[in-house]
């Protein structure tokens, strides 16, 4: 029978009590299955899954709440723009769409691509979640990822203007913006496109 998943608690210094859970060990397993179709959704977390991920606070999505977290999204941004600025081939409008698109790529692989944590305290309870899934136990349109939507947003109107409205810059900063940006909207929440050679197509099905 489906276990109904629940909320979160929120952290309390019991917290760390908690221990893993066997169950959710031994049906891991059986539960990962291949996709056969091009966009499919993670189902929600089993009891077993839940209480995995309540072992510990999830410092590989928390770390985003920190002081400073957000200010190194514009320092990478600058320093990419200084990057490409020293490139003596590059106008001003090529390099304010490469610092773009650049920012995309790793922004998208970084909360998008990736998934699962590199800790292990929760028994890969997190496995097939990626680091947007799992900041803010998956809330939408908490602060930080409003902050996180805002910037590429930001960026693109900031490359569009600095590249004069260029119609090629400008279709070249719309589809990256649009890149990173869909992947972040509550509809996209959990679903996985699914392309054959490019994607892991090992998609965990809620019981």
């Amino acid at each position: 029978m489906n276990a109904e998943p629940f909320p979160a608690p929120p952290t309390s210094p019991g917290k760390s009590a908690l221990s893993p859970t066997n169950s959710h060990l031994q049906d891991k397993g059986h539960r990962r299955r291949r996709s056969s179709s091009l966009i499919s959704k993670v189902g929600p977390e089993t009891f077993e899954t839940k209480q995995d991920q309540d072992i510990q606070d999830n410092m590989n999505a928390n770390w985003v709440h920190f002081k400073g977290a957000w200010m190194i999204h514009i320092i990478i941004i600058m320093l990419l723009k200084a990057c490409y600025d020293l490139v003596p081939f590059f106008s001003n409008e090529l390099s304010w769409t490469m610092t773009n698109v650049t920012y995309v790529i790793g922004s998208y692989i970084m909360f998008h691509q990736v998934k699962g944590t590199p800790f292990d305290f929760n028994n890969g309870a997190f496995d097939n979640l990626n680091m947007w899934e799992q900041i803010d136990n998956g809330a939408q349109f908490t602060p930080v990822k409003k902050f996180l939507l805002g910037v590429p947003i930001a960026l693109f109107l900031i490359s569009t203007h600095y590249s004069n409205y260029d119609l090629t810059f400008f279709i070249v900063n719309l589809v990256a913006c649009l890149i990173v940006v869909i992947p972040k909207l509550p509809f996209s929440h959990r679903l996985r496109v699914n392309i054959p050679y490019l994607t892991d197509q090992q998609i965990v099905q809620g019981i």
